[in-house]
């Protein structure tokens, strides 16, 4: 049986980044915090733990002073980093470059008309999006589906940014519907903030999910980034799985297959999916 691991899976560049600099704090014996999970995947989480980091929520924070805090690659409002000045807490700020530049974006068009509509195409809820949504003082609209859009004002400007990890055709669908209802008297603009190492993802995945009998998709179920990308593999291959780790792959998926791919999310660490190929290999060798 052939068992390959996709080349183009594995941590995205912040998500990288991020983790590099908690591994920096803490193998200098700091008592580092993190605010939220540093990645959606509980296996990598773990290994982080037991190195010594903390995860802590919003709550938590409110009552730290005095400690230095990372802040993943996710990004976060204003409001936190005006409670951490509060609280003397020394941020690491892990915040990915390209959320980045989108959080000044929809702050300096808030800035600019703070009465049109700004809109962001994400996940409700989703860190990423809560950051964003803080740069317009929680003004800004979410939508998640096409049948959302019915919640804007089409008389009134509307200007569309997307969450970085979103679907490219969902987003230009959106584009399409608002240019079909907008008002005649209000200046429509859409803004292609989608991450392309995130976007360029698809196409690679599909074509690798084409060419195995069996894909194992390696990925925390939290992850919006697995979610899409594992849809694009069950696409193209019924015979997607999604796992978390090892210890859930069925002897029986693996029956009259010749070849098993195993692919990932951004958020899905390289060591893990190699785990899962080990544990392949460990059990063709067994029989």
């Amino acid at each position: 049986m052939q068992v390959e691991i996709d080349s183009g899976s594995g941590f995205c560049f912040g998500v990288t980044t991020a983790i590099q600099k908690a591994e920096e704090e803490l193998s200098s014996g700091k008592t580092l915090y993190c605010l939220g999970d540093i990645v959606h995947n509980g296996m990598e989480c773990e290994r982080l733990r037991r190195m010594g980091l903390i995860t802590l929520n919003h709550e938590e924070m409110n009552q730290l002073h005095n400690v230095t805090m990372l802040l993943r690659a996710h990004g976060e409002p204003p409001e936190t980093y005006k409670k951490a000045e509060q609280n003397h807490i020394e941020i690491v700020d892990a915040t990915c470059p390209v959320v980045l530049q989108l959080q000044r974006r929809i702050r300096r068009q808030f800035e600019a008309n703070p009465d049109a509509q700004i809109v962001i195409f994400g996940k409700n809820g989703h860190a990423e999006v809560m950051g964003l949504i803080g740069q317009t003082n929680n003004k800004a609209i979410v939508v998640e589906h096409v049948e959302e859009l019915d919640k804007l004002d089409f008389s009134k400007d509307i200007y569309l940014y997307s969450q970085t990890t979103k679907s490219l055709d969902e987003f230009h669908s959106i584009i399409e519907y608002i240019k079909t209802h907008i008002s005649e008297n209000a200046e429509f603009r859409s803004f292609d903030t989608i991450c392309r190492q995130v976007a360029n993802r698809m196409p690679n995945i599909a074509e690798f999910a084409s060419k195995h009998d069996i894909i194992l998709f390696v990925s925390g179920r939290k992850s919006s980034n697995g979610k899409v990308l594992f849809n694009e593999c069950r696409s193209v291959n019924a015979r997607s799985y999604q796992i978390e780790g090892p210890d859930e792959i069925s002897p029986a998926w693996l029956e009259r297959a010749h070849s098993v791919g195993i692919c990932g999310a951004t958020s899905t660490p390289k060591w893990l999916m190699e785990e899962c190929r080990d544990k392949i290999l460990t059990q063709i060798i067994l029989k």
